[in-house]
């Protein structure tokens, strides 16, 4: 650890490294946190996916098995109004893959989504206590952040400009995680980079890569930086050092370990990630996300438009069609640009360790 000068993020969240482990909704475990913790960096739990009660046996799993910090994350968006138009305009566009895999395409799908930080979060967090909160998407409305602050946890949040950077220290972050366009997974973008509203094609066309964005990002606020997108070994955690990074957040990297719960098409495509077979699609959830291109991503997107649902209610009606994710064509496979880098044959604990020894 003798190579990280910066200490900031150490000592702010109380750990032995300065490597985040992403949280990765529906793909992260409490075992992966536990590993990432006893290697020495934050283990954190995705709870967009989970109900109040699965947080809170998550955290349980997690306290039994380890003394350290605990980062919960939560979605910050606001839940769409209702537009039955596009709903039904998005299943009679799906519905030839459903008379291909001989499903009526008649009733109603699945319901899908996210869920946002809301009041029963909020007093999950207040019991529980974890040392760090983060958000995905900006951060919520300031009478439930005022809440979360006075629990004293320290709070943390996603950025994928200059400007979003400034905006999350302005009000009040710990640490903005820069993120840049090589992350698997969702974009956090929450502000307009084009006009009033954000726009799935211009916005994620527009933002920049991590080793652009993070320097800039890094000149523009006091706040400790952490470096996120295209870092999954040893190379690429020197860089963001490098560039000012004061700690890396890595996802990719993870779900090659035993502890990640991804469905099997997605852990196939892994194996298959190459630099150049990821893409930012809005057609799974209705945000850009970055995953390996498939069938769908394709021929309805990569960026769908007006056709599909906004966040997060494209997911529900795609669900017959994953089939338990085994149907790669359907399956949402997210994963970073830098997938064939990530080290293989790890547990959550030695892949911690091995990029806090870079």
């Amino acid at each position: 650890m003798s190579a990280w000068t910066d200490r900031r993020l150490i000592d702010l969240l109380g750990i032995a490294a300065p490597v985040l482990q992403a949280p990765m909704a529906g793909a992260t475990t409490p075992a992966m946190a536990i590993g990432a913790a006893r290697g020495g960096g934050l283990g954190s739990l995705a709870c967009a996916q989970y109900t109040p009660d699965q947080a809170r046996a998550a955290v349980a799993e997690f306290r039994a098995a380890v003394d350290a910090p605990l980062n919960l994350n939560f979605f910050a968006h606001t839940p769409p109004a209702a537009d039955p138009v596009r709903k039904l305009a998005w299943r009679a566009r799906l519905a030839p893959y459903y008379v291909e895999a001989g499903l009526d395409p008649a009733p109603p799908p699945p319901a899908g989504g996210r869920a946002p930080f809301d009041e029963a979060f909020c007093a999950l967090v207040e019991d529980l206590r974890p040392e760090v909160v983060s958000f995905h998407f900006g951060l919520p409305e300031t009478a439930l952040l005022d809440r979360v602050k006075a629990t004293g946890a320290k709070i943390v949040s996603s950025a994928t400009t200059v400007a979003e950077a400034v905006w999350l220290e302005a009000h009040g972050v710990d640490a903005v995680i820069a993120m840049g366009a090589e992350a698997g997974g969702h974009r956090a973008t929450f502000l307009p980079g084009h006009g009033e509203a954000i726009d799935n094609r211009l916005d994620s066309a527009s933002q920049p890569g991590l080793f652009a964005l993070l320097p800039q990002v890094v000149a523009a606020v006091a706040v400790p930086v952490i470096a996120a997108g295209g870092i999954a070994e040893a190379r690429g955690v020197a860089a963001a050092r490098a560039l000012g990074a004061a700690g890396v957040q890595v996802g990719t990297a993870y779900l090659f370990t035993p502890e990640a719960k991804i469905p099997p098409a997605h852990r196939a495509a892994l194996d298959e990630a190459r630099d150049d077979n990821t893409m930012i699609t809005d057609v799974f959830t209705g945000r850009p996300a970055r995953g390996v291109a498939n069938r769908l991503m394709r021929e309805v997107g990569p960026i769908g438009g007006a056709v599909v649902p906004p966040f997060p209610l494209a997911g529900g009606a795609l669900t017959p069609l994953r089939q338990d994710g085994t149907n790669a064509d359907f399956t949402n496979l997210w994963a970073g640009q830098s997938a064939r880098l990530a080290p293989r044959g790890l547990n959550a604990e030695d892949l911690t360790r091995l990029l806090a020894d870079a």
